[in-house]
């Protein structure tokens, strides 16, 4: 899902026949891609404190120690 985008790349869309379209385009796709896994990560991490919490009320320990290992690799990977 996440796209990686270099600098390079940028520059050369910026200098094309003194154009900033393809640059504006350039950065609408990142704007975009970045917003997009913003609010992925967030519906996931409120996805994974809902079972957590459920697993709490049912009392599952091995539910609960699944989704918060998911919860925090989640975390560090921000």
């Amino acid at each position: 899902m996440e796209k990686n985008y270099s600098y390079a790349e940028f520059l050369k869309a910026v200098g094309k026949n003194g154009s900033s379209l393809q640059a504006e385009k350039l950065l609408n796709e990142i704007y975009m891609d970045l917003f997009l896994n913003h609010i992925h990560r967030e519906q996931t991490k409120a996805r994974l404190m809902d079972l957590i919490d459920n697993a709490l009320d049912c009392r599952d320990e091995e539910a609960f120690q699944t989704y918060t290992e998911r919860l925090l690799k989640l975390e560090i990977s921000d």
